[in-house]
Parts: C-alpha cells; structure tokens; sequence
C-alpha cells in the first residue's frame, strides 16, 4: 500500500527539504504564538491564582509553622521550603497548561486540521511544550518574586538553577500532552493531576529533606521523580540536597526521553485522535 508524501513526512518527521524545513519552522512558530498567547490572553486565570496559593504556603508554612520547626539542613526553614514552592509552581503550571490546551483541541476537533497537514508530529510536540513551559517559568518566576518578599535565595549556581527549573518544565509539559491525548471527557484530564502528581508532589522533599525519615522510607522516597527535581533546584540556589546533582540531572533527562518517544509514539499511531 503506497504511503501518501505528507503522511511519510508525518510520520518520520523528515525535513529532507529547504522548502519543508521552512514549512516546519512556519507551524512551530504559529503553535508556540497560539499557546503563548492563551495563557497570557487570560492571565488573571492562569497566572495570577498560583501567585495567591503559594503566597498562603509561604504564609502558612513558612512564617506560621516554620517558626516551630526551626533551621533545616542549615537553613531557615522558610528559606529551605522556598526552591519547593517554586518548582511546585512550575510543575503543576507546566502540566495543566498542555493538557488543558491539548485535549481542548480535541474536544473542539480543530486538532484534525493538524493532523491532516504535512505538520511533523514532533513539531506539533514541541509546539504544546513550548507553551506549557512558557507558562511554567512565568508562574515560576512571579512565585520567586513572592518568595523574595518572605526570605532572601542567595543563587548559589546560575546555571544549574536555570536547567533544572527549564527541564522540569519540559518533563510536565510533555506528561500533560500525554494525558491530553488519552482523556476521552474533562473528567480525565483531572485524574493524574489529583492522584498521582500531587500526592508525589507533596512528597517530594518540597517541605521536609529524607534525611528526616526512616531509612525504609528514604529508600521508597527515591522512587519518586519530583524528589529529583525539587533538590536539584534546591541545589541550585541553595547548594543543599539530598541527591547527588548529576544523579538528579540523568533521571530528569531519562524520563524526557522516555515520554517524549512515547508521545511521538502516540501521535503516529493516532491513540485518542482518530475516531
């Protein structure tokens, strides 16, 4: 069965050509712009909401309970929970933004007018992710500007702080745009973010180090991704962690590769698109 140019282009994302390459750029640039453009068109929903919640965590935690919890690993303990409501603010931005959009399309079917153009699948992935992680580092840095108004974050690596936070958001976005493509009602996008991403979330170190566990415990700890990523983060600004650094660099960089491929996977089979 012979297989239609668009349709091999699709498929293997081959930009063999000047004119294809340039028609490639031409679609990721129109999805990035599209995305952008609906979490800033609506900020007051998008980005405003997570600066009141994780300013009641600083509150909350940090002024009122952190007062009796005392210095953690050498630091104020509202300093230490900070890198962990900020990357909080990433992951859960990140993630929300991609499966809101995503399965939007697919509800409204405008998605088919993607998936019937020469667009490369990994054009149409790195488009949504480009988005979810836009909005993730927004949301990040209007949190780190809430967070400097409770405690001061001496940078202690540039570098790593700035990875860390972009690489994170990358791994959400692409978890979102996974959960977009098998959510069949609104219901479903809801599912992995109430039970599996916020119990990891909370615990994930975000407010306490492992080192103050049973070692049973810290053990089942390390089978948690988000542990990886909140005291990479925490490194970062802090020099404090957990987990060794390059550790934490391989396991963020694994899965992204992991679920990216699968992704792809999922766009060339059409899983949740065509009916």
């Amino acid at each position: 069965m012979s297989t239609h140019p668009s349709e091999m282009a699709r498929t293997y994302g081959s930009w063999g050509t000047p004119s294809r390459a340039r028609s490639a750029w031409i679609s990721l640039q129109t999805i990035v712009y599209k995305e952008t453009h609906r979490y800033l068109r609506i900020w007051i929903q998008t980005l405003v909401p997570p600066a009141i919640t994780m300013t009641l965590y600083f509150v909350i935690f940090g002024a009122l309970i952190g007062e009796r919890v005392g210095p953690m690993e050498g630091y104020s303990y509202m300093e230490y929970i900070a890198p962990g409501i900020i990357m909080l603010a990433v992951i859960t931005n990140s993630y929300n933004n991609v499966v809101s959009s995503f399965f939007g399309a697919k509800f409204q079917r405008h998605i088919e007018e993607m998936l019937v153009s020469p667009t490369p699948n990994l054009v149409i992935l790195l488009g949504y992710v480009a988005g979810g992680v836009g909005r993730g580092l927004c949301t990040g840095a209007i949190v780190t500007a809430v967070a400097l108004m409770f405690t001061s974050l001496p940078i202690h690596n540039w570098w790593i702080t700035i990875s860390v936070v972009v690489l994170t958001a990358v791994l959400f976005s692409i978890g979102g745009f996974i959960n977009a493509i098998y959510a069949k009602k609104f219901d479903d996008i809801a599912i992995v973010p109430t039970f599996i991403l916020t119990p990891l979330t909370y615990l994930g170190g975000v407010f306490y180090s492992i080192s103050l566990l049973p070692e049973f415990w810290q053990g089942a700890s390390m089978a948690n991704p988000i542990l990886y990523m909140v005291n990479a983060f925490r490194y970062g600004i802090l020099g404090s962690s957990d987990v060794h650094i390059v550790f934490s660099y391989a396991m963020m960089l694994l899965f992204i590769i992991a679920l990216g491929g699968f992704a792809l996977y999922l766009l060339h089979r059409g899983t949740g698109l065509r009916s």
